[in-house]
């Protein structure tokens, strides 16, 4: 591992390697002084030299062909992807466009695009993704034609209760439900991958829709598919952790509940029968492995046999929710959960890492002791962390403290920061505290505790924060003095690139412009999309000429 990775978290750890060897900004760079106007053309010119000077790969594919299809130019993004060599790699591209193009509003032309794709079940899919978007344009008419000719009857499902999801937000209740009830027959009409994110996305049009009861039915019907599973490796089951964290919020932990409660794993021949249940390779879910499983059951009730006999077989209790599963679930909900409810998650995931020490353990223990700090319980967060080995509790402690600054907490936040006694994990949580700071708005205090920050590039990383919540609270001209105290010069410019976001058209073009000449064009791609939507089409020239 890279000295300083753990203590900085690998974000942090990558923009400080890369923006440190970009060097210090110049007191009085060039870019301050003649681009004070904010004409288009100045930013445009500007950006072609910048481009100019670097080379670049792998531009069929990724981000730029699909920018060019967001801001207007999907026949541009086309036809950089048709020069793609390898038809699945093309396909895959197209598809993405598609999706570009139809989020843009440029529907005709995202449908002409689709139906060129080559590969047929890329095409099916593509289709797929259109029909709601049809009909959130109020083209309802057009979108059940298209649902209509979507080939693959295991893509019709999703096309039905994609739709069904659409015509629910928009508040058309009989016909979500006609369309849902279509997309639930044709879920149990064929029984292929991608039948628990159908059945939890129709829990998602019952709940639009009001009916509770049907929510609840559809919600059982993704636990049973998800227990009739075997997940393994790094697999988990997504749409059952979504059914749940709705559940969870609700302040229902019944089915939570259940999922967690050990059930029993004897050892069975492939293909035996538990109670009706059809079982094959015996798997465990805290070790990724399969077993060869070695005879049939019988009657359940001979499992365990005569305790007073050698001959006794045990039973595995194995949970069908493993740590991974109730580590996804608590992440969904550390944000929006009120305090009751997480307290009540944290309980039960401290109850589950006391099982054992598996390798979701850690990854458990992660997310209840951020969920713990988030509202707020310093002290049994910090009980938690204590159980880590001492080069795991140094990084966490400094997630901790960005969370406890998150719960309102930044005087407590503050104090746990600087009991931190590596000095770039102690960084890495100032960061955190003068974020939040900043974002409540305590600009002064942020500003502050920026000085105490050891590292020349983290006091920079923590100000790029106090200049975007300054500019948000009406001081464009203080946020742009801090900007230009930061010291590294790739850290400046997005800075810089920041204040333009928040800025008018005007003083945005300006901003970015100084961004580029003192860094690159790549800084101020998220500004372009809405200052100048022509210029990716411009780069695209100046890059394939």
């Amino acid at each position: 591992m890279p000295e300083g990775l753990a203590q900085w978290g690998p974000e942090l750890f990558m923009t400080r390697e890369r923006e440190r060897r970009s060097g210090p900004a110049p007191e009085n760079h060039r870019g301050r002084d003649i681009l004070q106007g904010g004409f288009e053309p100045c930013l445009l010119a500007v950006l072609l030299l910048s481009v100019g000077r670097e080379s670049d790969t792998g531009l069929t594919n990724g981000w730029l062909p699909r920018v060019l299809a967001r801001t207007g130019h999907l026949a541009r993004a086309t036809e950089l992807a048709y020069t793609i060599s390898d038809e699945l790699e093309q396909g895959t591209e197209l598809l993405e466009l598609v999706k570009a193009g139809a989020g843009a509003g440029d529907l005709c032309g995202a449908q002409a695009l689709a139906e060129s794709i080559p590969v047929r079940q890329l095409r099916d899919q593509a289709l797929v993704a259109l029909v709601p978007e049809w009909a959130r344009a109020g083209e309802r008419d057009r979108a059940l034609a298209l649902a209509e000719r979507i080939r693959y009857p295991h893509n019709w499902a999703w096309a039905w209760a994609l739709l069904a999801k659409a015509v629910a937000d928009s508040g058309d209740i009989d016909a979500a439900l006609g369309f849902a009830a279509r997309a639930d027959d044709e879920v149990s009409s064929y029984a292929v991958e991608g039948t628990e994110q159908v059945l939890a996305l129709l829990v998602e049009v019952a709940v639009a829709t009001g009916d509770r009861d049907r929510a609840v039915a559809l919600a059982d019907r993704v636990e049973a598919v998800a227990r009739s599973g075997t997940p393994a490796g790094w697999s988990k089951p997504r749409s059952l952790v979504a059914v749940l964290a709705r559940e969870v919020l609700a302040g229902d932990l019944g089915r939570l509940d259940a999922l967690l409660r050990p059930v029993p794993v004897p050892a069975i021949k492939a293909g035996g029968t538990l109670c009706g249940w059809a079982l094959g390779e015996a798997f465990d879910q805290d070790t990724g492995r399969e077993e060869d499983l070695s005879e049939d059951l019988g009657d359940p009730e001979d499992l365990v046999g005569d305790p007073d006999e050698d001959t006794a077989r045990p039973i595995l209790l194995q949970s069908p929710l493993n740590a991974w599963d109730l580590a996804c679930v608590l992440d969904a909900v550390t944000e929006t959960a009120d305090r009751d409810v997480a307290l009540a998650l944290a309980d039960r995931a401290e109850t589950v890492l006391e099982t054992g020490d598996g390798p979701h353990h850690d990854i458990l223990l992660r997310s209840v002791t951020l969920l713990l700090a988030r509202h707020g319980q310093a002290e049994r967060t910090m009980a938690l962390v204590e159980l880590l080995d001492p080069d795991l509790s140094v990084p966490r402690h400094a997630e901790v403290v960005g969370e406890m600054a998150r719960s309102g907490d930044t005087g407590g936040a503050e104090c746990l920061a600087r009991a931190i006694t590596d000095r770039r994990a102690q960084d890495r949580a100032l960061i955190g505290v003068v974020r939040e700071l900043a974002r409540r708005g305590d600009l002064g205090r942020a500003e502050s505790l920026v000085h105490s920050i050891n590292d020349r590039w983290a006091q920079g990383e923590a100000l790029v924060a106090v200049v975007r919540e300054t500019a948000r609270h009406g001081d464009p001209g203080r946020a742009g003095t801090l900007a230009r105290s930061i010291a590294y010069r790739a850290t400046q410019a997005r800075a810089l690139a920041e204040l333009a976001e928040l800025s008018e058209p005007f003083d945005a073009r300006r901003l970015a412009a100084q961004a580029v000449a003192l860094d690159s064009w790549r800084t101020v791609l998220p500004v372009l999309e809405r200052i100048v939507p022509r210029s990716f089409a411009l780069i695209v020239d100046r890059m394939t000429s």
